[in-house]
């Protein structure tokens, strides 16, 4: 009779465990757009990548996916996860975006690329590349209500730019090499700040962020 009982009870444990694990699948877009919902509201990301990812594979036309694709991407934003940010924003850019709504993501995207620099030595490239795409936003769409805050953006990538060309500048001098100092040097001539009307913290994100 123990023996008996032993074994309901483990093959129960056994049923139990299995549906908990047990994948989810042919389920409608609103019940997978739920699940995602659920999980970022309780900032699991992990779960709500997958469950979007189940919504975009099962019901790749649902007009959910526009909503979803955005909701992820600002989630991913508040969560400092700013490669997975920019990830969502280029999928909701080359999918499910109209002209006005391909505005404002690229500007979430510029957002997301200035939030997510960590090391101004590091991050060169990063730091181009933003510079490159702020200008090219206000260049598509000079009236938009995002300019002002491009702008700003802009405004703290070269102050950023001008120490680091600066900093460059006086390394290759103290190496010796003059003739390269001076071309990093040309590159900010005619900028209008000086490095000594600059302050620059110890810490580049606080520089960026709060400057």
């Amino acid at each position: 009779m123990r023996k008996i009982l032993a074994f309901l009870v483990a093959a129960l444990i056994f049923v139990g465990c299995s549906n908990k694990s047990a994948p989810e699948y042919n389920k409608s877009d609103i019940y997978w757009y739920q699940k995602m919902i659920y999980y970022v509201s309780n900032e699991n990301l992990d779960k709500a990548d997958e469950y979007f990812t189940s919504l975009q594979s099962e019901h790749f036309a649902s007009p959910l996916l526009k909503e979803a694709t955005l909701i992820m991407a600002q989630a991913h934003m508040d969560n400092e996860e700013y490669l997975m940010a920019k990830y969502y924003l280029d999928l909701f850019i080359k999918r499910y975006a109209d002209e006005q709504d391909i505005e404002f993501a690229k500007y979430l995207k510029i957002k997301a690329s200035f939030l997510g620099f960590k090391s101004i030595n590091r991050d060169q490239k990063l730091l181009q590349d933003t510079i490159k795409e702020s200008r090219e936003f206000k260049q598509t769409y000079p009236n938009s209500e995002f300019v002002p805050l491009v702008d700003t953006i802009l405004t703290k990538l070269y102050l950023a730019q001008y120490v680091l060309y600066e900093n460059i500048a006086d390394l290759y001098e103290k190496r010796g090499k003059i003739k390269a100092a001076k071309i990093y040097r040309s590159k900010i001539k005619n900028f209008w700040m000086k490095k000594d009307e600059i302050y620059v913290p110890k810490n580049w994100y606080d520089y960026l962020i709060n400057w």
